[in-house]
């Protein structure tokens, strides 16, 4: 899309390195198919800049199919819900990733993140994160295929956030997200000067959990989740750009359901629904013009095809979890995203083991569906580390 985009015609191997790890992240139909004058409503798939604010750094959500809304809190709850971590079960954790990403294609790509967070009391909790992705070593060449210089593209987000009890089975969460992508600063592109793109946003979030308890003194828990995440400015790679980039802004809904089957054994049921808060593209490009605001409040109406193609935007990732004595966890789901929205659609399973405060995940994504000879998701794994730094909440009855 940076190709597409800004024309930077004498960049080689930028075309696997950027073009496939944007495009194929957000779509597996590039919009290059689609010229501009030719929209239909069929087959538009919402595109945004900095994506890898989406992609999942957490083996456990990775493993469900992606879902992270509404399932217990941990380290990971900054990237899918903050306000779940009042409600954590364990006072302090921090949690380490690395994900080789688009393996298939390239062999120097790679997303890694650094999170914690820690209970000011049984009411608080304050949390931080940084993400960093790794989109390997550029090529420059001119328009004679001569070589410039190698670039090293990599983007990277800071994250903050407070969450706080409001009553004893709801709470909120506010986070604050500093982003910055550099792609091919220094290059220029018909006179005008590639710069690296910075910008702001928040996520506000909400949970609700409540138990019940059964007649033989186990405990099952209902968990419902809502964010609202990357709601900031818009962003731009160009140093004289009249229009701007959105950012993934995306609204999400989850629910989990736990189930204790007796005092060794666990199991999870959840459910997350997410759509993106951004213009769907029109065929003039109007909608570029559009603020952050009103791309947000526009995106719930503005599909060509109408209601019916406003539901083809919609994205569902469905995950199980079990766990043995809450040492052993074995994990599945799958993720679905309508074929003219993306056609990301993939299971996913995992493993995850957890001694004293020691915690390891896995997860291994498995692309289903037709219509690409080569997936380039195919193979991604996920590997997390996590540590649970403070004493037992014995106040919380959630599970890792």
């Amino acid at each position: 899309y940076i190709l597409i985009k800004y024309k930077i015609c004498m960049i080689r191997k930028v075309t696997m390195s950027l073009v496939f790890i944007y495009g194929t992240f957000i779509s597996f139909k590039s919009s290059a198919q689609i010229p501009s004058g030719q929209l239909d409503g069929r087959s538009v798939p919402i595109n945004t800049a900095v994506p890898f604010l989406r992609i999942t750094p957490d083996a456990r959500s990775g493993a469900m199919g992606d879902v992270g809304l509404g399932t217990s809190a941990d380290a990971y709850s900054i990237y899918s819900n903050l306000s779940k971590l009042p409600f954590a079960e364990k006072n302090a954790g921090l949690a380490v990733t690395y994900t080789p990403w688009l393996k298939e294609l390239v062999n120097d790509v790679f997303l890694a993140s650094l999170n914690a967070y820690t209970k000011l009391d049984d009411q608080q909790a304050i949390s931080g994160s940084l993400r960093y992705f790794s989109l390997g070593t550029i090529s420059f060449t001119d328009r004679d295929g001569q070589p410039i210089q190698d670039f090293h593209a990599r983007e990277f987000a800071l994250d903050a956030g407070y969450a706080r009890k409001l009553s004893e089975h709801f709470g909120i969460g506010l986070t604050g997200h500093f982003i910055y992508s550099n792609l091919a600063n220094g290059q220029y592109v018909e006179g005008v000067q590639v710069k690296a793109a910075k910008a702001f946003a928040v996520d506000l979030s909400g949970f609700y959990t409540k138990d019940f308890e059964k007649d033989d003194g186990l405990v099952n828990k209902l968990n419902i989740g809502m964010a609202i995440s990357n709601m900031g400015t818009k962003i731009s790679y160009l140093s004289s750009a009249q229009e701007k980039d959105f950012i993934p802004t995306n609204l999400g809904i989850g629910t989990a359901y736990t189930i204790s089957l007796d005092e060794t054994n666990q199991l999870t049921f959840a459910l997350d629904i997410n759509k993106l808060l951004v213009p769907t593209p029109d065929s003039a490009g109007k909608y570029k013009s559009k603020s952050s605001l009103e791309g947000m409040f526009s995106s719930f109406g503005d599909a060509p095809g109408g209601f019916k193609e406003e539901m083809q935007e919609l994205m569902y990732s469905f995950g199980m979890e079990y766990w043995y004595n809450q040492q052993f966890a074995v994990r599945a789901g799958y993720f679905n995203e309508n074929k003219n929205k993306g056609n990301r659609k993939y299971f996913t399973a995992g493993i995850g083991v957890k001694y004293d405060i020691f915690g390891l995940n896995f997860s291994y994504l498995v692309p289903s569906g037709s219509g690409i000879q080569r997936n380039p998701l195919s193979n991604t794994l996920r590997f997390t580390l996590t540590f649970d730094l403070g004493p037992r909440d014995e106040d919380s009855r959630t599970g890792w």
